[in-house]
């Protein structure tokens, strides 16, 4: 039996070890939020801090100097300003003390640090750029369109069919389970030059009927967590509904979906983050149409643009983020009791 301060040590250990994962989980976001705040110079300037800053400078007769920390003979360092730069010799003045003079100091300039000072100067001009440069808000509602439209029908689709395969039994009911199962094993890439004719041929190239038709005709995945749900759900409340009159759609309606919501909170959020980070889909089938585009093929159009600002390229992900952090977070109590319980096996 563990005494308390075992217990104590052990709850210490549990608590700094998740502390740990966490911080290495979250060390990308953090970087993201931290560059997309920085300046051009703060990013292409060696030793610079990790946080947004600016290194201060001085004006002086009409010049913008630059102020670094010079070592001073007493071993003491001060913050001054570059008047003259030298191979071996440099010039200096202290800006609290111009009065002082030119100082001289021997040595190369290169290694001197500069004093960086946080800002977030910076940071709106960033965001700017991005919203401007993509026409971000028309790509956020196409964005959004894409995603509501193909929840809607990924919602009503996958809950009829996974209903059929719960509750109903009919001959080869095992099997069709099975063979739609089996799709999720099949490559989207193995289908999609007959699917991409076949739309052409039909003209819906260049449209959002491609990516938003086909998700009313169910998919595997969803169809099975949500049948998986349904099956933990006793047929006694089918049965005394029945009793009183409903009919299958009616109980689907009134007794199967209001106990439903958290295994429809997952296939919700699990979709609209699908949708969200689609890439290939619209690219295939909007290439032709660019007002049409999502954020996520305008994006990396303005990533290969933008190569040289990391920091805009980090301001306009984080932007494209918050949308599906914002989801989660609300749906997140729904979300992981809807992915446990289709998880038991019935």
């Amino acid at each position: 039996m563990k005494t308390p301060i075992a217990k104590r040590l052990s709850t210490i250990f549990v608590t700094a070890l998740t502390l740990a994962i966490l911080f290495l989980y979250l060390s990308p976001f953090a970087f993201m939020v931290l560059t997309s705040m920085k300046t051009q110079d703060q990013i292409s300037e060696i030793g610079a801090p990790i946080w947004p800053a600016e290194a201060p400078t001085f004006e002086y007769n009409g010049q913008k100097l630059d102020v670094f920390t010079v070592p001073m003979p007493d071993g003491t360092t001060k913050d001054l300003a570059m008047l003259k730069k030298g191979q071996k010799m440099s010039t200096f003045i202290d800006p609290e003390n111009l009065t002082a003079g030119e100082i001289v100091w021997e040595g190369s300039w290169r290694n001197l640090q500069r004093p960086w000072i946080f800002s977030l100067a910076s940071a709106k001009s960033n965001y700017t750029e991005v919203i401007t440069a993509i026409d971000f808000p028309r790509k956020m509602w196409n964005t959004f369109f894409y995603a509501i439209m193909t929840e809607i029908g990924v919602l009503i689709s996958c809950t009829l069919v996974a209903f059929g395969f719960s509750r109903f039994r009919f001959p080869g009911r095992d099997f069709m389970f099975i063979l739609l199962i089996s799709t999720i094993f099949l490559p989207g890439f193995v289908t999609l030059i007959p699917t991409f004719t076949f739309f052409q041929t039909i003209g819906w190239i260049g449209t959002w009927l491609p990516l938003i038709v086909p998700s009313f005709f169910a998919n595997a995945y969803d169809v099975f967590l949500l049948r998986q749900y349904f099956m933990t759900l006793p047929r006694e409340l089918d049965e005394a509904a029945m009793i009183d009159g409903a009919g299958p759609l009616r109980v689907l309606w009134s007794v199967i979906i209001p106990q439903s919501y958290p295994a429809l909170m997952a296939i919700t959020v699990f979709h609209i983050v699908f949708a969200w980070n689609d890439y290939f889909g619209p690219l295939v089938y909007l290439s032709s149409n660019r007002a049409n585009w999502p954020i996520s093929v305008a994006l990396s159009t303005f990533n290969g643009i933008y190569g040289q600002k990391p920091q805009v390229i980090q301001a306009g992900a984080l932007m494209t983020l918050i949308a599906p952090l914002l989801l989660f977070i609300v749906a997140q109590r729904f979300f992981v009791q809807g992915i446990v319980v289709t998880g038991v096996e019935k």
